[in-house]
């Protein structure tokens, strides 16, 4: 494998080579950089494990591509450059594709699309060429087979002329059609190549569901869906819940009959043959896809989506350019890699190669240890990415991480950086065994792990790190939102003693504070105003602001709704507790142990002494509202309201929050991504599933 630094030295050495032959020089690289090649790709395609991210791998074809260019004696038929991939899963039967699936020219800047547009125009003598521009969808290439309007086969890209039998496991993919009517359009026999993936929402669902058996989560959602397409069960397929985008017609044959204009027309272009897939019922890219003139207009629709790809509910990893005229297509032709016609643009890389130099353990406010990763900076997805949680102890032991390991990298959807694998195969014998502590690091406490939990915890609650933790709690947004009082202010005002837990958020000293650089009088004036404003916060966000391990937002309003004085709760039993709405054990027994600490009462104390708000003041305010009696739970995103501004319209017309699905819950308000709630209320007859803009109809009815 190349480093950065050798794939640097190899750019230097391909631009002399361009000059010309340069004898046994020239053919030790070639060499040398093939054998790298088949070896990445036997890990992708065959193994489905890579080593290293695709814009590495890209950046070694595209060098053994120029040297060959400019040494056109060494190319070889062997070349990963005159193939399209390699390697065939042989648990599955071979069958050959009608057409070759041809991989993509790759681009990943304006200057290479401009430049890819000339070539084009040039081909075409055209001045200007009608392009197609769609999502490049990050799952598994496959191959459909219809015949006299029936799906007869599914296969693997494999390599690229021939893949895996897969049809079985394809017809659990729900959005695949098993009856088409391409009749309609004159067409008997029909390929087409697509995508199977699957989106956010369903790998999130899956990964909880392998957590929960204690099973190691997959990798991405790429890999998940790659490796699904090749499982033995086809019922196993069906559970993971994979969809299919289908982008193009790669082969067609007409049975003579006579179709009416219009769907003759359709054939003509990219974009018809779009629609009529579109038409027929399968899921094609139509609603993402632009038909635009000029390259100009390609390059803005890439720039634009690429600012939005985490907004989709599907992961891709660029956007795909097409001449749009398929008769235009066949006179442009291809090489023996791609298609004149097409080009990629990737979008930044997501993935990359860094080393693991150490591990930091860092202390939570509830006293969770987490191993952090601190790896060599790597640039992925247009961030400079160093340090990257490791979660718990298990993690490090099941991803096999040793200091001095080459990991993996790759940042998700939600472009939070995690270890996808480390490289045991480039170790060279001096990497050393991670040693998770035994102490905290904070406090020198001994620590302890639950025998249920995978996490070790500082119980010793005066531990300082817990401490600022908490303080950043309290004061952050959704508690009790003390606006111009973030992290770096209270870790400063604590380093300098001025701040050494949460009562002394209303004692600060603001003449100190007004000495330090960056606090002039408006700074200072906001933050005392903001702090002295936080007194009067509802009860619930009190509740929620102390941090009472799992006591979130829903949970606190529950507990507040059902009593007049915070302190009431010192009185409540477990079993008392778990008589309340959607509190289990869990629940009842952290909450139980907070009000039976005596530090945490004298906290609560001090708290109402400086005037911090702890009576119900709402408490039975709208109990006859016109949703009184019915519960209300929201899961996904919403688009037109905030989550917290849906559940205040529910309180405020006497409805009640749920923090999960029950035979309890009558609604359940479903916003964009939804996830396991969702196919849990699926299950339950009462549960009525609603969108938002139902919700907002609900409301306004209570209101008009």
């Amino acid at each position: 494998m190349y480093s950065s630094e050798q794939i640097q030295e190899l750019q230097r050495l391909t631009k002399t080579l361009a000059e010309g032959n340069h004898g046994e020089k020239a053919f030790e690289i070639v060499e040398d950089l093939r054998k790298v090649l088949r070896f990445h790709e036997y890990r992708y395609y065959v193994l489905n494990d890579p080593l290293i991210g695709d814009t590495e791998y890209d950046q070694l074809f595209k060098l053994l591509e120029n040297i060959e260019k400019a040494n056109p004696e060494l190319i070889t038929t062997t070349s990963p450059t005159q193939r399209v991939g390699s390697g065939l899963n042989a648990a599955f039967d071979t069958v050959a594709h009608l057409v070759p699936m041809l991989s993509l020219e790759n681009s990943y800047n304006a200057e290479d699309l401009l430049d890819w547009d000339r070539k084009a125009r040039e081909a075409a003598k055209l001045d200007v060429i009608e392009y197609c521009v769609e999502p490049k969808f990050d799952g598994a290439s496959v191959s459909l087979i219809y015949e006299n309007d029936h799906l007869t086969r599914g296969a693997t890209r494999g390599n690229g002329v021939e893949g895996d039998d897969i049809t079985t496991n394809i017809k659990q993919v729900r959005s695949i059609p098993l009856h088409a009517a391409f009749s309609d359009y004159g067409l008997d026999v029909v390929e087409i190549r697509g995508e199977v993936l699957m989106s956010k929402s369903a790998f999130k669902q899956y990964n909880d569901q392998l957590a929960q058996q204690g099973i190691a989560p997959l990798a991405n959602p790429r890999n998940a869906s790659a490796g699904s397409l090749r499982m033995k069960d086809p019922k196993e397929v069906a559970q993971r819940r994979l969809e299919a985008f289908l982008y193009n017609v790669s082969y067609h044959t007409a049975t003579g009959e006579r179709v009416d204009d219009a769907k003759s027309k359709l054939l003509d272009t990219h974009h018809g043959m779009l629609q009529m897939l579109w038409n027929l019922g399968f899921k094609s890219p139509m609603k993402e896809m632009k038909v635009v003139k000029g390259i100009d207009a390609i390059i803005e629709y890439c720039n634009e989506f690429e600012t939005k790809r985490d907004e989709l509910p599907f992961e891709i990893d660029g956007m795909v350019i097409k001449v749009n005229d398929l008769h235009l297509q066949d006179r442009m032709g291809m090489t023996t890699h791609h298609p004149r016609w097409a080009i990629a643009y990737k979008f930044k890389a997501r993935q990359g190669t860094s080393k693991l130099r150490s591990v930091e353990f860092q202390v939570g406010r509830t006293g969770s240890i987490t191993p952090v990763a601190k790896i060599d900076p790597v640039f992925i997805g247009g961030v400079t990415v160093g340090s990257i949680s490791l979660f718990n102890e298990d993690v490090i032991k099941e991803k096999d991480l040793k200091i001095g390991d080459t990991v993996l990298v790759e940042r998700a959807g939600d472009v939070i950086p995690y270890i996808v694998k480390s490289m045991a195969e480039v170790r060279d014998g001096s990497e050393t065994e991670i040693v998770f502590p035994k102490c905290c690091p904070a406090c020198n406490s001994e620590l302890f792990k639950e025998e249920t939990e995978a996490v070790w915890r500082c119980v010793n609650i005066e531990c300082p790190a817990q401490v600022v933790e908490r303080m950043i709690h309290f004061v952050s947004k959704d508690a009790m939102d003390i606006k111009s009082f973030g992290e770096a202010n209270v870790r400063k005002f604590y380093e300098l003693g001025l701040l050494k837990d949460i009562p002394g958020i209303y004692t600060l000293d603001f003449a100190a504070i007004g000495s330090l650089a960056g606090f002039g009088k408006k700074s200072l004036d906001n933050l005392q105003a903001a702090i002295e404003a936080s007194k009067t916060q509802p009860l619930h966000r009190l509740m929620f602001a102390l941090g009472i391990r799992f006591v979130g937002e829903t949970t606190a309003k529950v507990l507040a709704n059902k009593i007049h004085h915070l302190l009431d709760l010192k009185d409540y039993t477990v079993e008392q507790l778990q008589q309340l709405e959607d509190i289990g054990i869990k629940v009842a027994t952290s909450i139980e142990t907070f009000f039976k600490n005596e530090q945490n009462m004298q906290m609560l104390q001090q708290l109402e002494e400086l005037g911090v708000q702890m009576v119900n003041t709402k408490r039975g305010a709208v109990a006859e509202g016109g949703l009184h009696g019915q519960t209300f739970l929201f899961t996904g995103t919403m688009g037109k309201l905030k989550r917290t501004e849906a559940e205040e319209m529910v309180e405020a017309n006497g409805g009640k929050l749920l923090g999960s699905v029950s035979s309890k819950l009558n609604y359940l308000v479903v916003g964009e991504d939804a996830g396991s709630k969702l196919e849990k209320a699926k299950k339950i007859n009462t549960v009525k599933i609603i969108s938002e803009d139902e919700f907002i109809n609900i409301i306004s009815a209570q209101t008009a």
